[in-house]
């Protein structure tokens, strides 16, 4: 029997589950497996994009496990996202129409505005000019994207609406301009990098935060070798220890006791039931503190998004 997944109430009214699948780097080949692994063991939140370009294979993967009477639709909780050359208001629609199709599903339970900078709206996912350089679009204005976010909602396209890798002024914007508030916030969040003033700002304003990469993403393309990597901390060893769990249990129990949703991605059978064994232990605030004495600040960022620096809608710049 599956232990089972604790929620976090939206201010939608919907309930997200705390812990979910992510799907970012999970290849076409791997990634129907890796979900279908997923949902047998338990997982009922998964997290998916339009960049990740394997929504088709996660759609394969829920369909099989709704035939097979595993789950029903109602029983899942899916996101995907709003990728940055659909920021125009006229893309927002057919951006959505697009994932819908790709999945398979009638709705999403969530969308996410990916990150607030937006790119030429073209065919090509990264549009870029003859020296290879992103073409940014700075005549979007994330109102107006959210505006058709808030659209999406009334024709029925997906429960609840959020952003990803907004800092806490864009978010500001929203809830002072907009008419339905973001339900969520995706952001990086793992030991090395906390963002405790980020967090507590959703919190205060009612906004659950998801955390991604919250083992660090030592895959990432910006990580160098000699990096330091989370799951070999002797700190967070030393904790699991005490439980009989390792390093990865230590980071999303961390998450979980924080109040935020997590979602590690995997697409190892024996890593994603791993992943899922830590509803049967407790961290001691001392234990917390312990985790959270690895934060780096600022520095502890991986995912810089750097290439696309110029937007006038670059996020990083700020404190949070």
């Amino acid at each position: 029997m599956a232990a089972v997944v604790p929620t976090l109430k939206l201010n939608s009214g919907r309930d997200m589950l705390q812990l979910g699948l992510g799907t970012w780097q999970s290849q076409p080949g791997e990634v129907t497996k890796s979900v279908i692994i997923a949902i047998e063991a338990g997982y009922r939140h998964i997290d998916g994009a339009r960049i990740y370009q394997n929504e088709p294979e996660v759609g394969a993967a829920i369909k099989a496990k709704i035939d097979d009477g595993t789950v029903k639709r109602e029983d899942l909780f899916v996101v995907s996202k709003l990728w940055d050359n659909a920021h125009r208001p006229d893309c927002v629609l057919p951006a959505i129409k697009k994932t819908l199709s790709d999945l398979g599903l009638e709705y999403l339970d969530m969308y996410l505005i990916h990150w607030p900078m937006g790119l030429q709206p073209t065919d090509e996912l990264i549009p870029r000019d003859a020296n290879g350089d992103c073409i940014i679009d700075n005549e979007t204005n994330l109102i107006d994207t959210w505006k058709q976010m808030e659209e999406l909602v009334k024709l029925g396209l997906t429960k609840s609406i959020g952003v990803s890798n907004f800092n806490s002024q864009q978010i500001q914007n929203i809830l002072d301009n907009g008419t339905i508030p973001p339900s969520n916030n995706q952001i990086e969040m793992h030991p090395y990098f906390i963002q405790t003033k980020l967090v507590e700002f959703c919190k205060e304003k009612g906004i659950v935060v998801t955390a991604y990469s919250p083992f660090g993403c030592p895959t990432h393309p910006s990580a160098k070798p000699g990096d330091p990597k989370l799951l070999e901390e002797p700190k967070l060893i030393e904790i699991g220890k005490k439980y009989g769990k390792g390093p990865n249990h230590v980071i999303l129990r961390w998450l979980l006791q924080k109040g935020v949703v997590t979602i590690p991605k995997s697409v190892t059978k024996s890593r994603i039931i791993d992943n899922f064994n830590v509803f049967d232990f407790t961290l001691t605030d001392e234990d917390i503190k312990a985790v959270e004495s690895l934060d780096k600040g600022r520095d502890g960022r991986i995912n810089t998004e750097l290439f696309l620096k110029k937007s006038k809608d670059y996020p990083f710049d700020i404190e949070f």
